[in-house]
């Protein structure tokens, strides 16, 4: 066996142990995500502006 058929082996197997994901809790809305982290982008940016007045 060559390290790649190894490794194939292996992968296989551990991708089928694992079975199906299933989610138990609702998932978090991407726009909520997108919103909030542009949120902090503006924040950040609005910080860094007030630190650097003198140029």
């Amino acid at each position: 066996m060559t390290a790649f058929s190894t490794a194939h082996a292996a992968l296989t197997t551990l991708a089928s142990e694992g079975g199906e994901h299933t989610d138990t809790h609702p998932s978090i809305s991407p726009f909520m995500t997108g919103g909030a982290a542009l949120v902090i982008l503006f924040l950040l940016l609005w910080i860094t502006t007030r630190f650097n007045r003198d140029r």
